[in-house]
């Protein structure tokens, strides 16, 4: 199985974004190549439930943030490279026996544009392979240090292969004859296409690891300190959301003693942003990538699910209560089947009347407090449900973001604080906004 996550939640924490628009992915997207950041966003869609595969990529990220590893290739190259290589239809095959006068005129002359980006190919696929041979040279002495990367040591075998003989020998070669052009479009097009795909796949992994090591040094992410399993622990030291500019960072942690938060705040304090930044934290950590936040401790979960922008479903004719019901209940059914699950619930049952609201968030959180093996995040403006929820259940740990006056003037901390809030400054603000002088005018 892989990690348990569903569109809302990937909508809910911008995780893409919509097109044009600034999402985790672009932050994280600095590769070099087309062929990486299709690789990466595939990555970005999947990730881990174990131990050891997050901890394997974490491991080969890391190696190079702390050698600070630059990308060796020229990015421009691979693009026709990659074309190159899919083009195997025989017919564009360079013939060295073609003695036609035209054919053999045009080559000198440069104007045959097919042959030319076949020749350019080819020249292009001996440059990479020996930045490769050098590549390994360099990093020889850290094989010990530098975790396995995936096919490493196969594309180690592929590049010392007798038939890549003259790739070595071509290295400052820019103009190739028509015989040598002939055999090594022959080797590298069509006797060695797999091995040649193999090797461009592994620099589009090489080109992710390093770029995400930058994006680590640029924008002070960290690498989660990632356990197994069997514990129900999760800390988090100065997290922030990575998409804001300056932002407001804070300390949680949850246990097996207070695997349930319920977060209460008013309007506009932080509540959706921190439970947005939690979630994205979850992920990245997940998929073994750094995370924003100074320190990151956490045991593997099955899976998140996450309710904060939940949309009207008015094609099918279901109100917002109702979409809020139906989301509730693939949530539970989620937390029967899987262990250790993440549940983010941002304001439970604000589609309905506030006698309701009250009674359900009562019986809900409740419930899911029953639930030892899971961590659950709630937020709620109905603030006497948390009274209620005190005496009823020892593993709540109750959190609120505060807001003060200043002359009358909410202002908001963003900072996580213990307890519960008595913020009610809702009339403040519509008095503030003179919303009823307005509404008063004759």
């Amino acid at each position: 199985m892989s990690f348990i996550i569903d569109k809302q939640t990937i909508d809910d924490l911008n995780i893409f974004g919509k097109h044009g628009k600034k999402s985790v992915f672009s932050i994280y997207n600095h590769t070099r190549t087309r062929g990486g950041a299709i690789l990466l966003e595939e990555m970005f869609r999947y990730p881990f439930d174990n131990f050891d595969s997050i901890k394997k990529r974490q491991n080969i990220i890391e190696y190079f943030y702390l050698n600070k590893t630059e990308f060796p290739f020229k990015e421009a190259i691979f693009d026709s490279v990659a074309y190159y290589l899919q083009n195997t239809d025989t017919r564009t095959r360079i013939d060295a026996h073609d003695d036609k006068l035209r054919k053999r005129f045009q080559r000198l002359m440069k104007t045959d544009s097919e042959f030319q980006m076949i020749h350019k190919s080819i020249i292009g696929l001996i440059y990479i392979i020996n930045t490769l041979h050098d590549f390994f040279e360099r990093i020889e002495n850290d094989k010990q240090l530098l975790p396995e990367m995936p096919e490493m040591e196969e594309v180690e075998s592929i590049i010392s292969d007798e038939r890549l003989r003259f790739v070595k020998r071509e290295r400052e070669t820019k103009n190739l004859s028509l015989e040598k052009a002939a055999l090594y479009d022959n080797v590298l097009r069509y006797e060695c296409n797999k091995e040649m795909h193999k090797i461009l796949t592994f620099i589009y992994q090489l080109d992710i690891y390093i770029s995400l090591a930058h994006v680590a040094r640029e924008q002070n992410l960290s690498f989660a300190k990632v356990q197994p399993s069997d514990s129900n622990i999760l800390k988090i030291e100065q997290l922030f959301h990575p998409l804001l500019v300056n932002p407001v960072a804070n300390t949680v942690e949850v246990t097996p003693a207070n695997n349930v938060i319920f977060l209460t705040g008013a309007n506009m304090a932080g509540k959706s942003t921190f439970m947005k930044s939690f979630g994205i934290a979850v992920y990245l950590a997940h998929l073994g990538f750094p995370v924003p936040a100074r320190k990151m401790a956490f045991s593997v979960r099955s899976g998140m699910y996450t309710t904060i922008n939940l949309p009207d479903n008015l094609n099918q004719g279901f109100s917002h209560f109702y979409a809020e019901v139906l989301r509730l209940k693939k949530i539970a059914n989620g937390i029967n089947h899987a262990k250790n699950m993440i549940v983010i619930f941002d304001e439970l049952f604000r589609g309905t009347n506030v006698k309701d609201a009250y009674d359900a968030t009562i019986a809900v959180t409740e419930a899911f407090a029953m639930n030892k093996d899971s961590i659950f995040i709630i937020s709620t403006h109905i603030i006497e449900t948390a009274d209620i929820l005190k005496e009823r259940c020892n593993n709540i740990y109750f959190l609120y973001l505060p807001t003060t006056l200043e002359n009358g003037i909410p202002r908001y901390t963003y900072t996580l604080s213990p307890g519960i809030t008595d913020d009610r400054h809702g009339m403040m603000i519509i008095r503030n906004e003179h919303i009823m002088d307005i509404l008063e005018k004759e």
